[in-house]
């Protein structure tokens, strides 16, 4: 598919994250949070002053942020999730999760609409099939949704709840469930969209208010847009950097599609050509976002 010329994405901050990750809108301060998982920071960009953004260090493989609706933030760090009164507050942990998976970490996280913490482990070492993507409840119980999992990335749900899209990122494809918001439990795994391995990965990925399905391509220099009714493919929305991690929909109106990116593992040659590799980036898609769901424990 040819790429949209229509949409300009324009850089939002040179961050040179090694490993950009985790975008989510908080619409309590009106900023965007997102993750540099391998430099163990949280940044904070601010759209109307950017001049303003900035970054925490925090504690080991920090791979998620999501607000907490009794105020501050939940995350995942390498070994399970965890509770802050800010996003550079003092951590509590809330759940172990894998203490008897070494050398695994938790990866990509986010709500469901029923304010569940939903989130996944992968091998730091790219074993296959060790990690897991686990289910966090108010009460602070963990539940295991998805066994045999080797890198746990993208999560979705559509509008009104009944359905989890999630990406096992070797696999190639983005897989659907029906979703009991009331219970968390997932069943009837489905295959709804199948990413061509000459366009990259599919990483990190959210969804529009139209119910369709935007993927980050790792390793393939865009956003995709996909109907995860028929598996097609809507568009494509180039990003200047090969590594691109995640997206979501920011901006008062959630009418802006933020997208972070990754410079890990790039040889000097490569970094010459994409010099803004393991920014954030931006662009104006057309089509407005969902609100991110606040984890409720």
């Amino acid at each position: 598919m040819a790429a949209d010329s229509k949409i300009k994405v324009e850089l939002a901050c040179d961050a040179q994250a090694q490993l950009g990750e985790g975008p989510v809108w908080d619409a309590r301060d009106n900023s965007l949070y997102w993750v540099d998982i391998l430099s163990h920071r949280v940044h904070v960009h601010h759209r109307e002053e950017p001049a303003s953004d900035g970054m925490i260090e925090l504690a080991p493989y920090v791979s998620s942020i999501v607000p907490r609706r009794s105020g501050g933030f939940a995350l995942t760090l390498q070994d399970g999730f965890y509770v802050c009164d800010s996003a550079g507050g003092g951590l509590t942990r809330l759940a172990e999760v894998e203490a008897s998976v070494p050398g695994n970490r938790f990866n990509d996280g986010k709500c469901d609409p029923a304010g569940r913490f939903v989130a996944g482990t992968m091998s730091m070492n790219d074993e296959p099939g060790r990690g897991a993507l686990y289910s966090l409840d108010a009460g602070h119980a963990v539940e295991t949704l998805v066994q045999d999992v080797s890198i746990s990335n993208g999560l979705a749900w559509s509008g009104d709840g009944a359905t989890m899209y999630y990406i096992d990122t070797p696999t190639q494809r983005v897989v659907a469930f029906d979703y009991d918001t009331a219970t968390g439990a997932v069943a009837n795994r489905r295959v709804v969209v199948e990413m061509p391995t000459d366009e990259g990965s599919p990483d990190g990925m959210t969804i529009d208010a139209e119910g369709m399905l935007w993927i980050a391509h790792w390793g393939g220099w865009q956003v995709s847009r996909w109907d995860p009714a028929t598996g097609e493919k809507l568009l494509s929305v180039p990003v200047p950097a090969s590594q691109v991690t995640s997206c979501a929909f920011g901006g008062e109106r959630l009418d802006r599609l933020y997208i972070t990116t990754a410079r890990v593992g790039l040889g000097e040659a490569e970094l010459a050509a994409q010099p803004h590799a393991g920014g954030l980036f931006c662009a104006d898609v057309g089509v407005r976002g969902l609100p991110a769901a606040e984890y409720v424990g």
